[in-house]
């Protein structure tokens, strides 16, 4: 079986665009158009402080389908909105005080925080049951650069391929296996194959549901 076959989505572009961006200095003129892209319902990969992310406009109900099939993603899955900082939290999701300290000792850096989500949060982008989203604030220059040029958070969840053991970690080998089915690749240097800590803040206790980059004890 080749090692594309699981994905089912049909190719949409000719050929996607391939951006190399800085890693320490994003070049502004770049970072701008990467925003468009996204504006415009593109379907972007980008890198970040743990594995590289595919990502789309939050409101793009198009786009986040085409990556529910790139990735072959169940209703259940949990999305996460990449925020620039904690200024969004109170908007998408219902954070109490105690919980609010917790994460911002934690961010910026490579923890996702599963949360009650608002009605600010489009309701295909929660899970289905438990109304829960995934938040994360990011420690990658790019991925913040993007974000401030956005505006807003993005619709995100990493690059995890089927039939793969760990998420692709190099932008040459995601542009040959996806330069049909996404519309830009951006090429920041090799990221973490590790993704992030996910942590589920929904019930009194906190709950670690998934052990990645960021390091539990910073969770007190």
């Amino acid at each position: 079986m080749g090692k594309f076959a699981m994905i089912t989505v049909l190719p949409s572009n000719p050929m996607s665009q391939f951006f190399q961006i800085h890693p320490d200095n994003p070049q502004g003129r770049l970072v701008a158009q990467a925003a468009n892209v996204i504006r415009n319902g593109g379907v972007v990969v980008y890198p970040t402080d743990s594995a590289y992310a595919i990502g789309c406009h939050l409101d793009d109900k198009s786009a986040a389908e085409r990556i529910r099939r790139i990735r072959q993603l169940q209703d259940k899955h949990n999305f996460t909105l990449m925020c620039r900082d904690l200024s969004d939290i109170a908007l998408y999701a219902k954070v109490d005080n105690d919980q609010y300290r917790i994460i911002k000792r934690c961010t910026p850096g490579p923890f996702t925080f599963i949360l009650n989500a608002t009605k600010e949060v489009p309701r295909r982008l929660m899970h289905p049951k438990r109304k829960t989203i995934g938040l994360r604030v990011p420690q990658h220059n790019i991925t913040q650069a993007l974000l401030t040029e956005l505006g807003e958070p993005m619709m995100s969840t990493t690059l995890w391929l089927p039939d793969h053991d760990r998420p692709l970690n190099e932008a040459w080998e995601i542009r040959e296996a996806l330069e049909h089915f996404v519309d830009l690749v951006i090429d920041g240097g090799a990221c973490e194959t590790k993704p992030t800590t996910v942590v589920s803040m929904v019930n009194a206790d906190l709950e670690i549901l998934r052990e990645g980059l960021g390091e539990p004890a910073l969770l007190g």
